[in-house]
């Protein structure tokens, strides 16, 4: 979607057509969107799905809104991610694979009672064979397939639980996930490693050692049962041979993610290509330890692969009211 060329100076409530929302865990992102499909303001609030309780969301969403909403009017909303959940704000049922990324009769109206705005929630995907479960990714797998209709392939899209998908016919045929985001922040912030990959004063949150990321990638690809031991060898690096704060950093990330394609082999291995969803730096970090493994990464942004599906979505209703 084009950015809008006013969106500083337009009266955003007048010209505001309906509302995109990505609405996870830890944080509520909307977008105001124009009849054209242009982006009028963008918002990102800590108001995730967990932190509230189901009484909780419609304040939550109506606070994010602030100068979109006009009286005597209800603003469609279409939303995605978590706020689906069992623990959301209503539960969309997930659809069964294989399956499209959109199934428009599935969307699931949201209890708001203000009729200051109507929302529907998109289902996730569940897998029964291994077990397995997602929300908010199908989204942006829909963004993907409408940049890319004839898309064949893998995805991969990192995150704190990171997925890895099979495409074939405009159909998810199979997923898994990956614990690779949330151990690297339990091991970074809750683990004896904390002391070596802490950020301490003086270190920019954006230092990065490639080298260090790239070593310990290769190490992963070449013996990935040696996982246990290298994790610990972060620490003892920092106490024996100084290695700074940012290499540990790296190496750490490295490790975790070299591990993940060692993991994940059988689903890229024999592809020239794999797409990646993610936002940045971590998707440039995953396309360069694919490409260490001889795959070359096609990466694209996160977030606009979330708006992208979202008005698919919209559209593949043709409902002009949602």
């Amino acid at each position: 979607m084009a950015e809008y060329a006013g969106a500083e100076t337009c009266d955003i409530a007048h010209a505001v057509a309906w509302v995109a929302a990505d609405w996870g865990t830890s944080c509520l992102r909307v977008w105001a969107i124009a009849a054209d499909g242009a982006v009028l303001a963008a918002r990102a609030t800590g108001q995730g799905m967990g932190v509230l309780s189901p009484e909780d969301f419609e304040p939550a969403l109506e606070a994010s809104l602030e100068g979109w909403l006009l009286p005597g009017r209800t603003l469609p909303i279409l939303a995605c991610g978590m706020v689906g959940s069992r623990q959301g704000w209503v539960e969309a049922p997930y659809l069964d694979l294989p399956s499209p990324p959109l199934v428009p009769g599935r969307l699931v109206e949201a209890p708001a009672r203000s009729g200051r705005f109507a929302v529907r929630i998109m289902p996730g995907l569940r897998q029964v064979a291994p077990p397995d479960v997602l929300r908010g990714e199908e989204t942006q797998v829909a963004g993907l397939l409408a940049a890319e209709p004839d898309f064949e392939g893998v995805v991969c899209m990192p995150g704190t639980h990171s997925k890895w998908l099979r495409l074939r016919g405009s159909r998810i045929e199979a997923f898994r996930t990956c614990l690779t985001g949330e151990m690297f922040a339990l091991l970074a912030e809750h683990s004896v490693l904390r002391h070596s990959v802490g950020q301490p004063e003086g270190v920019a949150q954006t230092s990065w050692d490639a080298p260090a990321f790239a070593a310990a990638v290769a190490e992963m690809l070449s013996d990935p049962g040696s996982l246990m031991a290298r994790l610990f060898s972060v620490r003892a690096e920092g106490l024996v041979a100084g290695q700074a704060p940012e290499a540990a950093r790296a190496r750490l990330s490295g490790l975790l993610i070299g591990a993940e394609l060692a993991a994940m082999r059988d689903w890229w291995q024999g592809n020239s290509t794999v797409s990646v969803i993610a936002a940045q730096p971590l998707g440039a970090a995953y396309g360069t330890a694919l490409s260490l493994a001889g795959v070359t990464a096609k990466l694209h942004d996160g977030a606009a692969m979330t708006l992208a599906g979202l008005a698919a979505a919209r559209a593949a209703t043709g409902d002009e009211t949602l």
